[in-house]
């Protein structure tokens, strides 16, 4: 028999820093300027971006309707594209290589629960798609997965484990191929 979720205690547990708080607060207030921005305003969301600390390398182009929980945990390479509708969900780092297309209402998860625990505390968990990557349409990339150099993960495609460089992931649960 499994425990009881302890909801009581995980309510007490403190998942973020003053700062976290502080930055989250400050960020949902200034969404709105990046949400609403024109399309083609490439270099005022970038800058928007580095502002809240994220690194962003030259010509990304991440589109206004793209939603990032915590910025400062993000890097993003040269030349890489954050489609519409993509949550990038960065409780914990998310590091996106260079030339990676991530394609619309895709999701990459850097966070989760251990489960392990009655009161499931929250996991700060990487993500890092590498370089010359393609996260398909509504892709998911689970916590604590790394896509590979040049792999492809299919549309509606869930990765929970990782995807080596070169292979094509597809379905849920994943399946691979690998490039010959």
């Amino acid at each position: 028999m499994t425990a009881r979720v302890d909801v009581a205690a995980n309510r007490r547990t403190r998942s973020y820093s003053n700062r976290d708080i502080m930055l989250r607060t400050v960020w949902a207030a200034a969404w709105p300027l990046f949400r609403f921005s024109p399309r083609p305003f490439w270099g005022w969301r970038r800058a928007m971006l580095r502002v809240f600390g994220a690194q962003i390398g030259a010509q990304v182009h991440v589109y206004p309707t793209a939603q990032i929980t915590m910025p400062w945990h993000l890097r993003i390479g040269d030349q890489t594209a954050i489609g519409d509708h993509v949550i990038l969900y960065a409780l914990g780092q998310v590091h996106i290589g260079a030339r990676v297309t991530i394609s619309q209402y895709a999701h990459l998860c850097a966070g989760t629960h251990d489960r392990r625990q009655t009161h499931r505390p929250l996991v700060k968990a990487p993500v890092c798609v590498c370089d010359d990557a393609w996260i398909c349409a509504d892709a998911f990339v689970g916590p604590n997965v790394t896509i590979g150099t040049g792999a492809v993960l299919g549309a509606r495609a869930v990765a929970m484990r990782d995807l080596q460089a070169g292979a094509v992931g597809f379905g849920n649960p994943m399946q691979v191929r690998v490039a010959t």
